[in-house]
Formats: C-alpha cells, structure tokens, sequence
C-alpha cells in the first residue's frame, strides 16, 4: 500500500471514529450550525439533464434536498467515512432516491469521478462544510474544479473565521468545533482567487452573518471562451 492510500485510509478511520455515533443525530443537530447550506443549494440550477457532484456528501443530507429541488437533474456523491455513507444510502432509500442520487467511497484530495461513477466531469460540483475537516483541503478544492465542465461551477460553503462575532460565542463555538477537527480556513478566499486565476474563471465570494460562514462559487468559462 502506498503512502497516499494509506493516508486516505487513516483519514476514512478517523472520520468513521468521529461520526461512528454521531450520524444518528448529525443532522439534527447540525442544522442550527451549518448556516448557508440550503443557500448553497438554491443556487445550483442545474440545467435539464445536468449532472451535480457533491464532494464529501456525508449522511446524504445536502443531496436529497437537491434532487427534491431539481427533479431533471441526476446526483452523485462520495464521503471517506464508511460510516457516513451507510448512513447516506439508507436515506436516500428511504427518500425513495435511489434512482437519481449514486453514492461512492472516495478521496476528496485525490479522486476520480470516472472510476468511482462513470461521469468524467459535471455541471454543478459543491462542498458544503467539508474543507474545514480535510487536512490537505487546497488539494480537495483543485481536484473538484477539475471535475467541473466547462461552462459549469464550483460551490463551496464552510466555517469562516467568525471575526465580528461576540467574543464568548466566538470562544465556545470554536471549542466545539475543535472537538471534531474542524478547522474553519483562515486563506480559502486567498487560495480561490489564486486558483481562478491560474485556470481563467471567475470568482464570487462573500462572508456570511459576521463571518460566520465563507461562500463562493468559481465559474469555468466554456469551450469556446
């Protein structure tokens, strides 16, 4: 086994320890925390026919509200954690979506969406509050603007630095995240703005409710331009 499949291997046990019991109430309770999610979701629009691409799709969550929303469109998603997945297909099926979302274990830092879906690349690809639990996460977001078509976009919602919020919510909000090796991104605008200029799209980003939050979206430009 290589050095990366073994990293990926200790990445998947140390999120399945995380989440081992956690799946059961995690979207529950993470719905008072993920703020910009649905958003994020609302935005997609998918063309007829579009394929979307979630990168670290967890319990399935953010997937079966997406197919509900855009009913012409066909889903896909992986997550490292085989727990979290477990989870994932036993929602979708009780969703009665197994037609339309497809699940698969992966890698956000080293994927291929041809080898784990037959689909080389996609209309919509997001990331909702995964790149602050990924260590190497500049690797997860390169690799799933890869997996964009030309023309397409790259959405992306997570933790910002929480800067203008009071200081006592500050403090204890960043010690539960902490807790689940969360580590919200102190350079994502930083590092999009570079990697949009290094491919030629275009880059929309903004801070949510006192940076709590960070939100962008990178557009490829098509074929043609």
């Amino acid at each position: 086994m290589g050095a990366a499949q073994q990293d990926a291997e200790h990445a998947g046990q140390h999120m399945d320890g995380i989440y081992r019991y956690q799946r059961y109430i995690y979207d529950m309770t993470r719905k008072y925390f993920l703020l910009g999610r649905d958003s994020l979701l609302d935005e997609l629009s998918p063309p007829n026919g579009g394929t979307v691409l979630e990168v670290g799709c967890g319990t399935g969550r953010n997937l079966t509200q997406a197919a509900r929303r855009y009913r012409h469109a066909k889903f896909y998603g992986f997550d490292i954690s085989t727990m979290m997945l477990e989870t994932a297909v036993a929602n979708i099926e009780r969703a009665g979506l197994s037609d339309r979302i497809t699940v698969a274990e992966g890698d956000a830092t080293d994927f291929s969406s041809q080898d784990l879906f037959g689909v080389p690349v996609f209309d919509r690809v997001f990331i909702s509050y995964s790149l602050s639990m990924i260590p190497p996460w500049r690797e997860a977001i390169t690799q799933g603007l890869a997996a964009v078509k030309p023309g397409g976009s790259l959405h992306i919602v997570d933790f910002g630095q929480q800067a203008r919020l009071p200081g006592l919510f500050k403090s204890g909000l960043q010690a539960w995240l902490a807790k689940f090796s969360v580590e919200p991104r102190a350079d994502l605008e930083d590092e999009l703005k570079a990697l949009a200029a290094r491919t030629g799209c275009e880059l929309k980003f903004e801070r949510l409710l006192r940076d709590y939050a960070q939100h962008a979206v990178v557009r490829k430009p098509t074929a043609s331009a």
